[in-house]
């Protein structure tokens, strides 16, 4: 377990699946944990219930990570109630997926907005407030399909290799200033998402796994968690695959 006494998270996405394991990880390590959720109080309520359980300060915000607005106040939320933000884990995401004939402009344009400039807006609010700390860690979740594409979801994959690229570059940026910027691209996890594959499909995905099994939240929770520990401090702008070898 790392240890993040005395350091504060926001995690979006956090009321479930992936995100909700990073927020438990983080808070047995010690951290204050926010998080944010899109509209699931009851979720929220029970993740934050589970952080609180811990020993942790805890704190859950509703926010459209897509909307500039609700994304500076959900900042401002976090350093009113924790006084200041050292790690920042970008997890919130959606799928719309189809063919690309079949895709509409509106799929696309909302898997974007949510993924990629989601992304984008919760690093721009919170960034600034790292660099004048001189300390931070950002986490992107990106996704194995970032580097190996994948049918039915072009949106998809575009946000989240997009998200590759938004890691590298502010990466960059921030380096000289004691903030590091990486990615974790998880493969096949057990989720809600993935609990929705037919048994056939499942079956085929595994089989493209050289561990043979899919991997759970809590693989891909552990991996975040070491990113955003001190022990990473001279890691950045890495991109970090957790999925049983499927991307070699």
């Amino acid at each position: 377990m790392m240890n993040f006494e005395g350091k504060s998270a926001l995690v979006t996405g956090g009321s479930r699946g992936l995100g909700r394991a990073v927020c438990l990880e983080l808070a047995a390590g010690g951290a204050n944990v926010a998080f944010c959720y899109a509209g699931n109080e009851a979720a929220a309520q029970e993740t934050l219930r589970a952080v609180e359980a811990l020993g942790a300060k805890a704190l859950a915000v509703r926010c459209d990570v897509s909307d500039a607005e609700q994304v500076d106040a959900l900042a401002e939320a976090v350093l009113e109630a924790f006084g200041r933000i050292d790690i920042l884990v970008n997890n919130a995401g959606i799928t719309r997926d189809n063919l690309l004939m079949r895709m509409s402009e509106a799929d696309f344009d909302a898997v974007v907005a949510a993924n990629l400039k989601g992304t984008f807006l919760c690093m721009k609010a919170v960034s600034k407030r790292m660099l004048k700390q001189r300390y931070g860690r950002i986490v992107n979740l990106s996704s194995v399909v970032a580097l190996r594409g994948n049918a039915g979801q072009v949106n998809y994959a575009a946000s989240k290799a997009g998200i590759v690229g938004m890691t590298k570059s502010l990466a960059k940026e921030l380096a000289s200033r004691g903030v590091t910027v990486n990615a974790v691209a998880p493969g096949f996890i057990e989720t809600d998402m993935t609990a929705a594959l037919s048994e056939s499909a499942r079956a085929a995905a595994q089989g493209s796994i050289p561990m043979n099994r899919l991997g759970t939240p809590e693989d891909v929770a552990k991996a975040v968690a070491f990113l955003a520990s001190g022990g990473a401090a001279y890691i950045t702008g890495q991109v970090l695959a957790v999925d049983g070898g499927m991307a070699m």
